[in-house]
């Protein structure tokens, strides 16, 4: 077993030349288990791989950056990156791993076999078939490459959960199937898997707070299966506890922005938690949108720093917490200097950069989803579907803008204020932008 360091530079695994591959994969997810709030820095981080990625980039750089890709949930985008790489064993697992996570699952299968093929761990690749070939319901196929793995590996908890897994779907065989999970769980009890599966069987024999405690283990570890943030969080809602049941959902929403079912449980959620209302919750919240409303004008900074968040648009401390490091930073003549005088003056308030992205992020997604849904299909479509050029590719990249919903909402001035973005860069993208009947903000 690789032993983490406490203290990893995730930034640095992920942007830098280095030696790329499971061991230093593993080191990202186990940062982020250990503090998911890294989950936020991995993406910031990949955005800024994606800034420096062009023509030049080498194929083992377009593994790296697909692999990064499918960590936060961007499975078209690291398709794509990983088409572009070398072929190799890690390549092909991961394809696999996005076409699994896309619903491709005989793909998936290929891509698998092509990694063993190439070198990859064998029983990694064995065990992934297994759990494709289970989602297909061709269950004689699971079961025998289970079969084909023999020694050591039948004691791994991966081992135990996926046969779990797959005798559970044999009708008749849930005994079975929960002996195999407890003794998953006795292997590793933080397997996210063995957590799941006991969590699922004691769910459905009504030991609903046991199950609670079961998915909010499994949900600690990333990256976190969705199935298991859904159902934590219908089950948080069951007990009443809404707010901790939005979290689930919006945690959901932040790999998978399309996910319809989701979305609708977080509306749920959030109407059944404003029905119950609090008190002191709400007291709270006001006096922290007190501070929120707070003019950054009213707060001593340098010109540069000042003149900076005018041109962004940024008024209010809360419109400060809604943009990340990386989009300041983004922004012309804004340098460490004044990031550093920002968090300063956001610590006074106990607050910091970043930490209404997520809200943000929904409050966009109600906004679309007000639109017909012909606008809703062209918004929620991804930039790349523009054919932008380098230079605008990477603008975007470096503002965090993913879809061309999140691209209508900045005006010209905003996307100038960009580095290395210019106006030729602002025409292409109003040309583009005019195939779909869409302008920019103001325009």
């Amino acid at each position: 077993m690789v032993t983490i360091s406490p203290s990893i530079d995730l930034k640095q695994i992920v942007v830098s030349g280095s030696t790329f591959g499971p061991i230093e994969i593993d080191k990202l997810s186990s940062a982020i288990n250990r503090d998911y709030t890294q989950f936020e820095l991995l993406r910031e981080a990949v955005v800024e791989l994606e800034s420096k990625s062009g023509e030049d980039t080498s194929p083992a750089g377009f593994v790296r950056l697909g692999v990064c890709q499918y960590l936060i949930g961007r499975f078209e985008d690291a398709l794509q990156s990983l088409k572009k790489g070398d072929g190799g064993a890690l390549a092909q697992f991961f394809t696999g791993k996005t076409l699994q996570a896309l619903g491709d699952y005989e793909a998936a299968v290929k891509s698998f076999e092509l990694s063993k093929k190439s070198g990859y761990n064998s029983e990694t690749c064995t065990l992934s078939c297994a759990e494709a070939y289970r989602y297909l319901d061709r269950i004689e196929d699971s079961l025998r490459q289970l079969n084909n793995l023999s020694g050591a590996v039948e004691q791994t908890a991966e081992y135990l959960y996926q046969r779990g897994a797959t005798v559970n779907k044999i009708l008749g065989n849930e005994a079975e199937a929960i002996r195999l999970f407890e003794r998953a769980y006795e292997a590793d009890k933080s397997h996210p898997g063995a957590l799941f599966g006991l969590a699922l069987v004691n769910e459905r024999h009504g030991n609903d707070e046991e199950a609670l405690e079961l998915y909010k283990r499994a949900v600690s570890r990333f990256p976190t299966n969705v199935g298991t943030l859904i159902n934590l969080g219908i089950l948080y809602e069951d007990f009443g506890m809404y707010e901790q049941a939005v979290v689930c959902f919006q945690r959901v929403l932040d790999s998978y922005p399309n996910h319809d079912k989701a979305r609708l449980f977080l509306k749920d959620a959030r109407a059944s938690s404003e029905m119950h209302f609090d008190e002191d919750a709400q007291r709270k919240r006001d006096r922290m949108g007190q501070v929120l409303n707070l003019p950054v004008s009213d707060f001593e900074m340098s010109v540069r720093s000042r003149n900076c968040l005018k041109t962004m648009g940024i008024n209010t401390l809360g419109d400060l917490c809604k943009r990340t490091e990386q989009e300041l930073l983004g922004s012309k003549n804004f340098g460490e200097t004044s990031l550093v005088e920002i968090r300063e003056m956001l610590s006074m308030k106990g607050l910091q950069l970043g930490q209404l992205a997520a809200e943000k992020h929904a409050a966009d997604v109600i906004e679309v989803e007000a639109l017909p849904p012909e606008e809703q299909a062209v918004m929620m479509r991804p930039v790349t579907d523009l054919n932008l050029s380098v230079r605008a590719r990477k603008c975007m990249s470096r503002l965090g803008i993913q879809t061309i919903a999140e691209l209508v909402r900045h005006t010209p001035d905003e996307l100038l204020e960009s580095k290395n973005f210019g106006v030729t860069s602002l025409n292409e993208i109003r040309e583009k932008l005019t195939l779909y009947n869409m302008k920019l903000r103001g325009e």
